[in-house]
């Protein structure tokens, strides 16, 4: 059977995610009633990680523990991709131990070399391009909180950065809309953006906060300056003034708004407390769902749904 690999959302079909969310449903239903679900057992996963993490670490190592398979963490000091070893050979050797890799890297084309070489599956757990298992347990928070996905109005203020491109991916999946709010010279990349309409998206970019914002069902942000941008901080600190996700914005949105942040949050800069600790915030429930959502995606990948879904109809 051939390799399934999860580098952008242009890898699972929406009939594909519809699963990966019923089972999701299905993993936290179990997870929060003490159940066992070893669907993994005996299996291997490496999480080679380039960057620092928080959530995508703990959610994918204490995933694969409650699957009944084992997670090996390598770190930047342990193989120094590109310098101590190529993702090429890196990707050959992990094959030979392992039964899945996660890549948390800065460059897209690091990821796809490993997965080109690698000959079990890789997942993307964050590029500068593309941050798939995100937004995957984003829109799962959203069926939760919302019902559906179809219909809804999604606004982003900030960067166009993989955040966007990812959403832009997802709205060509699932009829929503997606509206990005940002400073002049921050626009995301002209092919994704390009895309995601041929594809059929309802994408938006704008330069008014008020435009992509007014009668949003969900308001979503991201730090201003991503991991590999600290330099570019200041100027960035001064383009982005006026992009705050503050109670003022909320109040432009449809007063049943949820308010969206991938974390790590950089309070008083993109948001305020006031809105990430406020009662239309779902952040931590995104958090959350980055484990049962990646529980999922290392089944679909590994076994595909057989014998592992919710069967039940939707």
């Amino acid at each position: 059977m051939k390799k399934r690999d999860l580098l952008s959302l242009k890898d699972i079909s929406r009939d594909e995610i519809n699963k990966v969310f019923s089972l999701s449903r299905r993993l936290k239903r179990e997870q929060k009633g003490g159940i066992s679900h070893r669907h993994l057992a005996g299996k291997a996963l490496a999480l080679v990680f380039e960057k620092p993490s928080l959530r995508t670490r703990v959610s994918f190592e204490t995933g694969m523990f409650q699957l009944g398979g084992h997670a090996v963490f390598l770190g930047p000091e342990e193989i120094h991709l590109g310098v101590r070893e190529t993702p090429a050979d890196c990707g050959r050797n992990l094959s030979r131990w392992v039964d899945l890799i996660v890549m948390r890297t800065f460059s897209q084309k690091t990821l796809e070399e490993m997965a080109a070489y690698a000959t079990v599956p890789v997942i993307n757990g964050l590029t500068d391009l593309f941050h798939p298992c995100q937004v995957l347990a984003d829109c799962f928070t959203l069926l939760e909180h919302k019902g559906t996905l179809e219909g809804l109005r999604i606004a982003f203020i900030g960067d166009g950065n993989n955040m966007v491109h990812t959403w832009m991916q997802a709205a060509e999946k699932f009829s929503f809309s997606f509206s990005l709010a940002c400073p002049k010279g921050y626009e995301p990349n002209a092919e994704v953006t390009r895309g995601a309409k041929e594809n059929g998206g309802k994408v938006v970019v704008t330069h008014q906060v008020e435009k992509a914002v007014r009668g949003a069902d969900v308001i979503y942000t991201d730090v201003w300056a991503s991991m590999g941008q600290e330099r570019e901080f200041e100027k960035r600190r001064r383009a982005f003034q006026g992009y705050q996700l503050n109670q003022g914005v909320v109040t432009m949105a449809n007063r049943d708004a949820v308010v969206m942040h991938c974390l790590p949050a950089h309070r008083g800069e993109e948001i305020t407390d006031e809105v990430l600790d406020g009662p239309q915030s779902i952040v931590l429930d995104q958090s959350e769902n980055r484990l049962h959502v990646q529980k999922a995606i290392m089944v679909w990948i590994l076994k595909g749904m057989k014998g592992s879904g919710d069967k039940r109809k939707r």
